[in-house]
């Protein structure tokens, strides 16, 4: 078995902790780890580093090898961003040089998983689906909320069950709903929000790409030519300049007559903005979460997260307030998901020191 890690995410909706060169992946946001060594450390009981490959930007390249200590071979580097579609493509031809009838495993790199043991037999049964059966398996995770800020996956048939995991067919993928949709997705009890987590066969995919993604099958066949010789990056580019930008699960796994979802509970949270830090870290009694040196008076369901300098609160609700060396973000915890339109404006005003 082989692990794929997307690490290319910018994580801007953790500015101004996340920046260009130290995006959210390469931070210790929860605990003493950073979320991509938690990663990798999670992975180690089903295999060794060697088999552990990690898809990166350029401008990671340095940190993600020091924090990560995976073989330099093991670090994929991607030109430019094209979603997951292509990224998934691109670590497929480096597992399939290594061993063709591999099972791969793709895994956001910056996601919390609190039941580790429960995920690793959730990634055993769904490797025995997918090397047993031939599908396209993705991990659902079982809502706890009719949350909006995640997609959504309709379980239909039931085809089976390994070792208490139910594995059924994917009737369909739906995006972000709004909240009417999401207390009905709730409500019926078939969906799941899904976790970006994909178990296959590397031919499984790759066929599968070439069926659904034909102009990007064709890009990854040129650079399969050029892996392992002096031409690869100047090929790498190439094709990434021409192809389309698209998920894995716009491409293939809404298409796919393989595709099977197996419903799942871990503790799973994608830390997908600083207010989702209140579900992952330890709480004081009026549901604050606190790092660092802080007071905190008449002050209820409140993320401070600072540094050195303290930090004092006084009659504040529902509020997000992180300190660094050169910014200081002050937000209601409802806008926390619009953090990254922030990125955006300094983007626009050339405020590239801030990024």
């Amino acid at each position: 078995m082989y692990a794929v890690i997307m690490a290319g995410g910018k994580g801007t909706r953790f500015w101004p902790r996340s920046r260009k060169t130290r995006p959210k992946q390469l931070l210790e946001i929860v605990g003493k780890r950073t979320m991509i060594k938690k990663t990798i450390d999670r992975l180690s009981p089903l295999m060794s580093e060697e088999s552990i490959y990690a898809v990166v930007n350029m401008l990671h390249l340095e940190e993600t090898m020091e924090q990560t200590g995976l073989p330099e071979e093991n670090i994929i580097v991607e030109p430019v961003g094209r979603d997951t579609a292509p990224c998934i493509g691109l670590a497929a031809l480096h597992i399939e040089r290594k061993d063709p009838e591999g099972i791969m495993i793709v895994l956001p790199a910056d996601h919390h998983i609190e039941d580790e043991e429960s995920f690793l037999e959730t990634v055993s049964a769904a490797k025995v689906v997918a090397s047993r059966d031939g599908y396209l398996v993705t991990l659902g995770i079982s809502p706890k909320s009719p949350s909006t800020g995640f997609g959504y996956i309709e379980k239909g048939e039931l085809l089976g069950e390994i070792d208490s995991r139910e594995f059924f067919r994917v009737e369909r993928f739906a995006e972000k709903p709004d909240l009417e949709t999401a207390r009905r997705f709730l409500s019926e009890g078939s969906f799941s929000w899904n976790s970006g987590m994909f178990i296959w066969k590397v031919s499984t995919i790759l066929e599968e790409i070439r069926t659904h993604i034909p102009s990007l099958h064709a890009g990854l066949m040129e650079i399969r030519e050029a892996i392992g010789t002096d031409e690869e990056m100047d090929v790498v580019s190439k094709v990434y300049s021409s192809i389309e930008g698209i998920s894995i699960d716009c491409g293939i796994m809404e298409k796919s007559d393989i595709s099977v979802v197996i419903p799942s509970d871990f503790g799973w949270n994608d830390v997908g903005t600083w207010a989702s830090l209140d579900e992952v870290m330890p709480r004081d009694e009026h549901g604050n979460v606190v790092k660092g040196k802080c007071l905190t008076v008449g002050t209820r369901d409140t993320v401070v997260y600072g540094r050195d300098k303290l930090i004092v609160t006084l009659g504040l609700e529902r509020m997000v307030i992180v300190d660094t060396e050169d910014a200081i973000l002050i937000a209601d915890k409802d806008s926390s998901q619009d953090v990254k339109k922030i990125v955006k404006m300094l983007e626009e005003e050339g405020m590239d020191e801030y990024l």
